[in-house]
């Protein structure tokens, strides 16, 4: 599989800020959330413990969210297609994708894992999965046959879910909602997509560069940016990794690169992975104009 999920990158200088000065200088911390390179930069004299705690409550959320660990919320749920007394986060995601899903007429799905998986499987063996093999993922997949419920999450036995898409930029809004009940602002934190909390400490919006070409300065406010050939199932990087529930095969490479913000980076995370399964500019417009806030940042075809 070849791997460059994300393209949003900061550029060294808009971090260095040369010539201007702080009482503290930026710290950086990096890590892993889901998979995906984690980093947090905030100017603080307790950088390195305010790190400590985040990186203790990414590991609590991979604990909720995470396909890798066997004993996860969402791995004893896609086990058993039953999960009693499941975690208010895992709850509050699935509501959001839910969301995401109605206003996206269906193409954001997080019940596609089954389907991703046997891309992924017949990948690993350099070719695309027989058609009767995408006929029976299919057929366990469908955000109708879910229930959501505080006492129960259900769903059909043999279906399985799949939170990439929407999980990073969730745990990018708990970490913020964890600082800022502690009173701490003029933070960037980044799990695969982005999420101010404040500004930058020397003053200003935080600059990101989008790797498509332009920028876009976040000052309280989270960014997302997806693209259908970013990770994709083949040696010629023409296969994408995001799937469409609807037909069971990979997205249309109608987008190069698509850039969503809000004042949530779970609600970005998920509308900009739902706009690349989207074949027009003016039906995306119509998805994102359903949530308040949301704005439609860059967009280029491929």
């Amino acid at each position: 599989m070849t791997s460059r999920r994300r393209f949003l990158t900061i550029t060294a200088a808009a971090l260095a800020f040369t010539g201007r000065s702080v009482a503290q200088p930026v710290h950086t911390w990096q890590g892993v959330a889901l998979g995906a390179r984690a980093t947090l930069r905030l100017a603080h004299p307790d950088a390195k413990a305010i790190s400590a705690r985040v990186a203790s409550e990414i590991s609590r959320l991979e604990d909720i969210f995470s396909l890798y660990r066997p004993d996860s919320a969402l791995s004893q749920l896609n086990r058993a297609g039953t999960l009693q007394a499941p975690p208010f986060e895992l709850l509050e995601c699935l509501s959001l994708a839910g969301a995401v899903h109605a206003a996206s007429g269906g193409a954001f799905d997080p019940t596609v894992q089954l389907l991703w998986a046997a891309y992924a499987e017949a990948s690993a063996q350099g070719v695309l999965p027989k058609g009767e093999t995408l006929r029976e993922a299919q057929a366990l997949t469908g955000w109708n046959h879910v229930a959501l419920d505080p006492a129960a999450i259900t769903m059909r036995r043999g279906m399985a879910l799949t939170l990439n898409g929407i999980a990073q930029g969730y745990i990018a809004d708990r970490v913020a909602d964890l600082l800022e009940a502690e009173g701490l602002t003029n933070i960037l934190i980044d799990t695969g997509e982005f999420r101010a909390l404040g500004g930058h400490p020397e003053g200003g919006a935080w600059p990101v560069k989008l790797a498509a070409g332009g920028e876009v300065p976040l000052t309280a406010r989270a960014l997302a940016t997806s693209a259908p050939l970013g990770t994709t199932f083949d040696e010629n990087a023409q296969v994408s990794h995001i799937l469409d529930p609807r037909t069971g095969l990979p997205a249309r490479p109608n987008w190069r690169e698509i850039s969503v913000s809000a004042q949530s980076a779970a609600l970005a995370d998920a509308l900009s992975t739902a706009a690349c399964l989207i074949e027009d500019r003016a039906s995306i417009d119509a998805c994102l104009a359903q949530f308040r806030g949301v704005k439609l940042e860059a967009i280029s075809a491929a």
